[in-house]
């Protein structure tokens, strides 16, 4: 998760409050990172005219303990790319009013809720970032796995975010917890990788950006991150773990006390359009919504055509109920 934060140009909140009398105008909170924001709202604004959409961007923790607070007193029309997980906290989906938008019936099962509460065009995935470089100047094996993580040759040499404070952390852990062999069976893998790793980190891209500086050999990252790094140049592979690549969905839904709720459908609406397909292929390797065709950035860094067969089979609901247990359990056991 990111540093909170607000404003973003040409698109800002400077009040949260939306001035009375204007019809077209919607107040939208997020968890999108601030290019790919502006880049959706430009879009959405010349495809609906007359619309104007006010953003607030705050990161996903902060994102969520807003709405919960201000369920009282609500001052937002919508939620949008928010991570599933938080915003299946029955405080949360409480606020929420069903809505299909046009187009929705496209969307696979795992991508919306069966009550239509919300659905989740985009999300973001996890990967394995490698420093071919330092890998070979250390005669270290390619990992395909986190069972290869376990070899004694990789003590000092792999990084990954920490759960309780990184989103990214969080959806590499619950792959494993949640896995065929179950949660007892993940606890004991991240205990027997957890000896060769040098620290975990705050920022979900950090690992990655360490290890293509050379100075881990795996960085245990995002995969839109080992994504730019390969296309920058940098020495890196990403390898999705056979156990199942973790992920999570960043979610749009109404908030039943919008007084603009047309001005929101017409926008849900447009999250599902091609024209807005081709924004997300600028910033996203997840893509849910119809259309979208594989990057040749992504292409270029090993991520396949068929990325509903490398992602880990997740239950969003049971992982929003069992996270701050398990967060709880994981600083007990990893806590440094």
């Amino acid at each position: 998760m990111t540093k909170s934060t607000s404003l973003l140009a040409g698109v800002a909140l400077s009040t949260l409050v939306v001035t009375p009398g204007f019809a077209d105008e919607i107040t939208v909170y997020t968890a999108y990172e601030e290019d790919e924001i502006a880049a959706y709202v430009a879009g959405a604004e010349a495809a609906i005219p007359g619309l104007k959409i006010n953003v607030l961007r705050l990161s996903t923790g902060d994102l969520a303990a807003r709405i919960i607070a201000e369920a009282g007193n609500p001052q937002a029309d919508m939620l949008w790319g928010q991570a599933i997980t938080a915003t299946m906290d029955p405080q949360i989906l409480d606020q929420l009013e069903p809505y299909a938008p046009a187009g929705i019936e496209a969307l696979d099962a795992r991508y919306r809720d069966p009550e239509n509460r919300w659905f989740a065009p985009t999300g973001y995935m996890g990967t394995f970032c490698v420093n071919t470089d330092r890998l070979a100047e250390k005669g270290l094996p390619m990992p395909k796995s986190w069972k290869d993580l376990e070899n004694p040759a990789f003590k000092g040499e792999i990084e990954m975010p920490d759960p309780t404070s990184s989103g990214t952390g969080w959806l590499h852990i619950i792959s494993l917890l949640q896995g065929p062999e179950g949660e007892e069976a993940g606890w004991a893998q991240l205990e027997r990788v957890d000896p060769n790793m040098t620290q975990y980190t705050q920022s979900g891209s950090k690992p990655c950006k360490d290890a293509r500086a050379g100075e881990v050999t795996i960085g245990i990252s995002l995969g839109i991150t080992g994504v730019q790094s390969v296309e920058q140049g940098y020495p890196v592979v990403t390898v999705f773990p056979e156990e199942g690549a973790g992920y999570e969905l960043e979610a749009a839904a109404l908030f039943k006390s919008s007084k603009n709720k047309e001005d929101v459908k017409k926008f849900m609406d447009w999250l599902l359009t091609p024209e807005a397909v081709k924004i997300y292929e600028q910033y996203k390797i997840l893509i849910t919504a119809p259309g979208a065709a594989l990057s040749d950035p992504a292409k270029k860094a090993g991520v396949p055509e068929d990325l509903g067969s490398i992602l880990a089979g997740i239950d969003f609901t049971q992982a929003a109920a069992d996270r701050d247990r398990i967060g709880d359990e994981w600083l007990d056991k990893f806590g440094r």
